[in-house]
Parts: C-alpha cells; sequence; structure tokens
C-alpha cells in the first residue's frame, strides 16, 4: 500500500469513527512491541494487552509480536513477563495467552532485520489464516532512535492490505529545536494520523470526564468564565523521592516531566471553548487554541525547589535528599518541585491564575484539579465561603464541589459541606480500566482524540523552552528552594498561591467522616 492510499484508507477510517462505528478492534490485529525486553514492555505493555485480549477487547486471532536486540526464544520471553502478569498459573486463559506473545530477533537501525520482522509478521498472520493485515507498532524504545525505527517500518513492515499505526512514548522532544526535529523526521515517512504520542494522563479516568463535567452539564456553562471564577489550580504530589533514578531524572527535572505534558494538558481541558463534536481533531483544535493565548513562562511566574533529607521514622528515602541520590552532580540545580503560574490571554480566562503545581518527595500521593469561584457579592450571612469544584484524578477518584448550606439547628448560619461524587461509592463494583488500556484500545480503533497531536507539542514547549533554557544554562538568577522530604514544599510556592488570591480550606474533616461511613 503507497503512502497516499494508506492516507485514503485512514480517512475512510476516521470517518466510519466519527460516525460511532469504533469497532476495529474486533478483528484481529498484529501488534507489535518494539523493545520488548525493556521494562516498559514487561511491567506495563504486555499486562495491558492481557487485559484487553482476555475481556475481549482485541480479536481472538490477533498477534503479539516482541522485537528487541536481545537474544530471546519465545519461552524465554514469556518467562519473562509471567512476574507481571495476575493469576499465571490460576487463570486457564494465561496459557493461551502467553502462546500467543512470540518473539524476533532484530536490531533497530537495519532494513535487513525490519524486513525480516515484516516476513515473520506475515508467517504469523498466514497461519491464522489473516488476509487483512491490521498492524500497531509500540515504539518501547529510547527517543533517539524514534526517527531511524519509524523509517525503517515504514519501509519494510508497513502493512500492504489494511492499517498500520505507530504508538510513540515521550518525551517528544527536549526543547522547541529537538521536538520539531523529531517531528520534521517522523512527519517524512508517516502522516499524523498514523502516529499516536502517548500520554498516559489523557487515559485516566477523571481527565476523560473533565471533558463531560465541562460541555454535558448547562449548570457550570454559565459560570466557567472569568466573571465567576478566581483561580484554577492544577496539582501533581508524589511522596517519594527519585528512589535511585536521580541520575536520569537530572536529565529532564519536574517541569519536563510533569508540567510540560500531563498538567499542561489537563489545563487545556479545563480551559477549552465547546468543541464542534467529539471527533479527535475538533477536540484539539481548541486545545491548541488555548495553548496559543498562553504567554512564554519567564523565571518570574515560578518558584522552583528541590528536596533536602529530613528523616522520618520507617521511611529510609526520607533520609536522603535529591543531591545524595546516585547520579546526580553536587551543584545540580534540576528541580524536583515546581509551581507555576500561567494567565490565558483571551475573553474568557483573561485575568484568572491558572497555577500549576508538581513535586517529588512531598507530603502525600495526589493529583487533582481546583477550580474556586469567587466570593459571594453582599454576603449577608458573613462566614459564607468560596464555592470550589474539584475533581481528584488520582487516588480515589472524585468530583465534589464545595458549597454553604445552613447548619442544622435553630440558627440561620451558613456552613460549608459537600456535593460529593467519590467513585469508590457511587461506583465501588465497576471495574475501571487503567490507562494504557483505554489508550492502547483508542489507536486500534483508529481514535486520536486523547493523544498528542504535532501543533500541540509546538505551542506546548513553546511556553516552556525560554524558562527550560535558563534553568540548563545554571544561570546565577536561576533561585531553587530547598524543602524538607515529606513537607508541601517551599514556602515561597504557598505564599505566591495566596498572594494569587486562593483561599484554602481544609478538606480532611470531610474525608475523615466519608471514611468512617464507609
Amino acid at each position: 500500500m503507497s503512502r497516499s492510499d494508506s492516507m485514503e484508507y485512514d480517512k475512510d477510517v476516521q470517518s466510519r469513527i466519527i460516525s460511532g462505528c469504533k469497532d476495529e478492534g474486533k478483528g484481529p490485529v498484529s501488534f507489535v512491541v518494539l523493545g520488548a525486553s525493556g521494562d516498559l514492555a514487561k511491567k506495563k505493555i504486555y499486562p495491558v494487552l492481557w487485559k484487553l485480549w482476555s475481556n475481549g477487547f482485541i480479536g481472538e486471532n490477533s498477534n503479539i509480536i516482541g522485537y528487541a536486540r536481545s537474544d530471546l526464544t519465545n519461552e524465554e520471553l514469556q518467562d519473562r513477563l509471567k512476574p507481571f502478569l495476575p493469576d499465571v498459573d490460576a487463570n486457564p486463559k494465561m496459557k493461551k495467552f502467553l502462546s500467543k506473545c512470540v518473539y524476533h530477533k532484530g536490531a533497530y537501525d537495519q532494513s535487513a532485520s525490519f524486513a525480516s520482522l515484516n516476513k515473520f509478521i506475515d508467517a504469523e498472520e498466514f497461519k491464522k489464516g489473516i488476509k487483512i493485515s491490521n498492524r500497531v507498532f509500540y515504539l518501547a524504545l529510547p527517543p533517539n532512535v524514534f526517527g531511524s525505527v519509524c523509517e525503517l517500518v515504514r519501509g519494510e513492515a508497513w502493512s500492504k492490505t489494511g492499517f498500520s499505526r505507530v504508538i510513540i512514548e515521550k518525551p517528544f522532544g527536549r526543547d522547541s529545536a529537538s521536538s520539531l526535529k523529531l517531528s520534521q523526521r517522523l512527519t517524512q515517512v508517516l502522516n499524523e494520523h498514523e502516529m499516536y504520542r502517548i500520554d498516559h494522563y489523557l487515559g485516566k479516568e477523571m481527565v476523560q470526564n473533565m471533558l463531560v463535567v465541562r460541555f454535558a452539564n448547562t449548570i457550570f456553562t454559565p459560570s466557567w468564565n472569568r466573571d465567576n471564577i478566581s483561580s484554577v489550580q492544577i496539582s501533581f504530589k508524589e511522596p517519594f523521592g527519585t528512589k535511585g533514578r536521580g541520575g536520569y531524572f537530572d536529565q529532564s527535572g519536574i517541569i519536563r516531566d510533569i508540567l510540560q505534558n500531563h498538567l499542561l494538558q489537563v489545563l487545556t481541558i479545563v480551559a477549552m471553548e465547546k468543541p464542534c463534536s467529539t471527533a479527535a481533531d475538533d477536540i484539539r483544535d481548541e486545545k491548541v487554541k488555548v495553548m496559543k493565548c498562553i504567554e512564554a513562562l519567564t523565571l518570574d511566574d515560578v518558584v522552583l525547589g528541590q528536596y533536602v533529607a529530613n528523616p522520618i521514622e520507617g521511611d529510609e528515602d526520607s533520609k536522603m535528599g535529591y543531591k545524595d541520590d546516585e547520579g546526580v552532580p553536587n551543584d545540580s540545580i534540576t528541580p524536583t518541585f515546581c509551581t507555576s503560574v500561567m494567565h490565558i490571554r483571551n475573553e474568557r480566562w483573561d485575568g484568572v491564575p491558572f497555577i500549576m503545581r508538581a513535586g517529588k518527595a512531598l507530603n502525600e500521593r495526589k493529583a487533582e484539579i481546583r477550580i474556586q469561584f469567587k466570593d459571594v457579592p453582599g454576603d449577608i450571612f458573613g462566614n459564607t465561603v468560596r464555592n470550589e469544584l474539584v475533581v481528584r484524578i488520582q487516588p480515589n477518584e472524585a468530583v465534589y464541589l464545595k458549597i454553604n448550606n445552613k447548619n442544622p439547628g435553630m440558627d440561620l448560619d451558613a456552613t460549608q459541606t459537600y456535593l460529593d461524587l467519590s467513585y469508590n461509592m457511587m461506583y465501588k463494583d465497576t471495574k475501571m480500566p487503567e490507562a494504557y488500556e483505554r489508550l492502547i484500545l483508542n489507536v486500534i480503533n483508529g481514535d486520536q482524540m486523547h493523544f498528542v497531536r504535532s501543533d500541540e507539542l509546538v505551542e506546548a514547549w513553546r511556553i516552556f523552552t525560554p524558562l527550560l533554557h535558563t534553568i540548563d544554562s545554571k544561570d546565577a538568577k536561576v533561585k531553587v528552594l530547598p524543602y524538607k522530604y515529606g513537607s508541601r514544599g517551599p514556602e515561597e510556592s504557598q505564599k505566591l498561591i495566596a498572594d494569587l488570591g486562593y483561599v484554602y480550606t481544609s478538606d480532611k474533616d470531610h474525608w475523615a467522616k466519608a471514611k468512617a461511613n464507609m
């Protein structure tokens, strides 16, 4: 199949997806894991493929083909996978699934290797009587080989009768220039609708739910703007440090690792205008419009931090600061914490601070969105608190709204209470798929809604690159503040958020009562 023919084929696929015919996953697919011997493949991709296959989301005759440079037999690959799969000995389906996980050895930079891979896929498909070859290539590989591998996959192993799609893991570059260079190389051999740049945050239940909360509830429509909303916070907190991965983390830092991709994607969903439909490009068009209204960040827009040791009983990791981790230079100013403030210069949001905060070695594990509304004008009760809509992404998914309610009793007093949709209570019998399950199934079905488009990358890197270059240059003006392991981060971050008008009220009492009543 020529590149132009492939384009026409995928246009037909897209038209069927838009009309609601997302049924491609029911047919057989050859799923090729490039980098099959690596940790990402063993710990994440194969377990997800098992869930999809065992629950009937992948056709019974589908192939699962591992490819890497390691010299492995099928049995040796399967043995490597077993520790990461559930109930290997007890589940009768598992033996059949493992038998489907076959392996082919090859290099990442030789056309002969990929020609050999193509013959191997052809042979596996022939065994099952597959006449229309649909192929998905997952690049669980270092980014420095993305370009060459895509060229070789396209040239030697592309399907001649069905669709072919390529899943690309982040990082998508380190800054504007490197991202553009990678994109230009990839687009020379792949069309945009053949590339699936995966950001697992876009597969999370509550991130996807934000679209529904935003655009399926008329109660929020008139208030979702600068006239009613005081601030928006998007937070990501981890209660552990780099845990021996400091040398790797030091090459990226918390901004590249979390803010530039995960949290910025969440921000665009919160802030975007209503799209024409749920078609992938309609949604991604609106996300790009939001990014174009955000100015590039400078040091004045951020608080940067780096954790130091703070021995906590029972937590050995707390005895080590970031610079104590192996591979981290003594003079490192790589942030492990960042609070950034963005302003969206458009009619809906002008003047509303969008605060993104992420950090390691903090006091808890949590990712959430907080939309805080303005004070009640002319407060006749004298003690009302601000309404706040909170979407907890992880853990314990929830949507809850802080409201003022009459305190039960004889007096007419207002008190803060909650309209609470906690998923572990409302949907306690529902098994929610993990992010990678949704996203891989989306790829098989040809749905790009929750994947990153090239122009999104351009705008995201435009916003962050000047700040990142300043930090990378180790400019003397860069202040990376120490904060204690297990704390809430630098105190300057809390002050910045307060100065931006955010009014803090604790949720702890409510969640303690909710837990007691479960």
